[in-house]
């Protein structure tokens, strides 16, 4: 059985109401026509806003839309996640949702259902998660390194272009060896990896672009990587 994940610097129904060609590319990916796809909103504190957005949206494509919120969970969490098709990730606070994660035992079910096919998908908070280590601004002021679940290797910085600080932050904490080499990706963009390994980068806007990051004699080498635009 083939893992997915897609991870997204940022995009998609929650940033691009009116452009929701990346969350139409996640539900493509799946293994039936009208996949249940899950939305989890913990990074947000579970808003009421959020999840109404993502039925909203979703409720427009060709899909089974629900949400797993920790805050009123179901009677047993397990069998409803891996039940889903897809388990979408929404942005937020990645600190609160790595404790409340572990907390509920959450990061584990997921692991068991990504090895069991569940595509795994997000954005920001979303999108860090699933790697070794992220950039994140979940700390007052400032964008830190911050070390995540590990399904997928090295790190991860997304709204690359979307925030100015991103960017010298990833040089800085790849230099320092903060955190380890990695990718980059701009608000519109989603790396999809399969079986661990990077197969394909999309994106919903056409001046998007992902990015490689390395460290060679003590100097950082970004590679810019043209993805496929989806419009």
């Amino acid at each position: 059985m083939d893992t997915q994940i897609i991870a997204m610097g940022g995009g998609g129904f929650s940033m691009e109401p009116d452009n929701l060609l990346l969350d139409r590319y996640i539900l493509n990916q799946a293994r039936t026509g009208n996949p249940k796809v899950c939305f989890l909103p913990t990074a947000s504190g579970d808003a009421d806003g959020y999840i109404e957005r993502f039925l909203r949206s979703f409720k427009t494509l060709k899909c089974q839309p629900t949400y797993l919120s920790l805050y009123k969970p179901p009677h047993s969490i397990e069998p409803f996640v891996l039940d889903q098709d897809i388990i979408y990730v929404g942005g937020g606070n990645t600190k609160n949702l790595l404790a409340l994660w572990k907390e509920w035992g959450l990061d584990a079910i997921l692991y068991r259902a990504w090895k069991k096919g569940v595509i795994l998908a997000g954005l920001s908070a979303g999108s860090i998660c699933w790697f070794e280590q992220g950039l994140t601004d979940s700390y007052p002021g400032k964008i830190s390194p911050i070390t995540c679940f590990g399904f997928l290797n090295g790190s991860n910085c997304p709204h690359y272009d979307g925030e100015e600080a991103r960017r010298p932050a990833y040089h800085h904490y790849l230099k320092d060896r903060s955190v380890k080499e990695g990718m980059a990706a701009d608000d519109g963009v989603a790396l999809h990896y399969i079986n661990g390994k990077l197969e394909r980068i999309v994106s919903s806007r056409r001046n998007a672009s992902a990015y490689s990051l390395k460290l060679k004699d003590g100097l950082v080498h970004e590679e810019r990587i043209n993805p496929l635009f989806l419009g």
